[in-house]
């Protein structure tokens, strides 16, 4: 086969995965702006679509599947397409916005005076420059579901409903429009997916390892997300008969959860229900 028919297949691949992922993603954001104005049923499929498991839908078919079809179908160069459609889509759709909501537009905005203070080209570039932090927030989202859950069924962890930390809702802020909405729906994913795996991993720690580190700049660096560096672990000048104590004492009793965790409050003996402390579906 000859070098110029190589580079024409690998284009026209590349082609094809640019052109489906744009018409296929373009339909699908369509869709979500049209299930609210479908009566009742399409409201309440629309509400669901904001918060996970159904979010964790939503968020993969714009993400990693057309990646995961088009790698499938075309090797790398449909990767490489997917990856080119979803920026023309999200630029398709941020113009869309923006025209269609002109008067918030022409307001103050995020965007204007981030550019004006940092420059256009170092604030969009940034932004792109988080996108590689994406396939990092999926992983810890997986991990949420087949390392966290197992420990709730064989040791009887704390249970989340994890549509309280992983949704989504600055859609709802008024004046939020295009470019900004976008990147800040994006943040907003990201901080549910990163405080449910904080709470997960503060109950892992204090579990199997309650002992204050060595370095005193770590302890002060960390006390923000795992409390309990303040809150009981044992200092690390201790000994394992502390530690063997402690662990007594704060799961002894059935407990399982970080030594603050809500469940610990008690009113009458009785749990208190909270958010936090509430039970999730064990499975996706």
């Amino acid at each position: 086969m000859s070098r110029t028919i190589i580079p024409a297949m690998h284009f026209h691949l590349f082609l094809w995965a640019l052109i489906a992922t744009s018409i296929c993603e373009l339909l699908f954001v369509g869709l979500l702006h049209l299930l609210p104005r479908l009566g009742q049923a399409g409201a309440a499929i629309s509400d669901a679509c904001t918060r996970a498991p159904m979010l964790d839908l939503v968020v993969s078919l714009l993400t990693w599947v057309p990646w995961l079809i088009a790698g499938c179908a075309a090797g790398w160069f449909g990767v490489l397409g997917a990856v080119v459609g979803q920026a023309v889509v999200l630029f398709a759709w941020t113009s869309l916005h923006e025209m269609m909501h002109r008067e918030a537009v022409n307001g103050p905005r995020l965007v204007k005076v981030m550019n004006r203070t940092v420059g256009r080209w170092n604030n969009y570039f940034a932004l792109w420059v988080t996108l590689i932090a994406l396939p990092g927030f999926w992983l810890v989202r997986l991990h949420e579901f087949i390392a966290y859950i197992p420990l709730v069924w064989l040791l009887d962890f704390p249970k989340y409903r994890q549509g309280e930390w992983v949704n989504v809702s600055r859609q709802k802020f008024q004046g939020l429009v295009g470019h900004d909405l976008i990147w800040c729906l994006y943040c907003d994913w990201m901080t549910g997916v990163y405080s449910l795996g904080a709470e997960m991993l503060r109950n892992v720690e204090s579990f199997w390892c309650p002992i204050r580190f060595y370095g005193g700049k770590k302890c002060e660096n960390c006390k923000t997300d795992f409390p309990d560096i303040e809150q009981g672990w044992v200092q690390p000048n201790g000994s394992m008969a502390d530690v063997v104590q402690l662990w007594q004492e704060k799961f002894g009793d059935g407990q399982r959860g970080w030594f603050s965790h809500p469940t610990r409050l008690t009113v009458a003996g009785k749990p208190i229900e909270t958010p936090a402390a509430a039970e999730i579906p064990v499975s996706p």
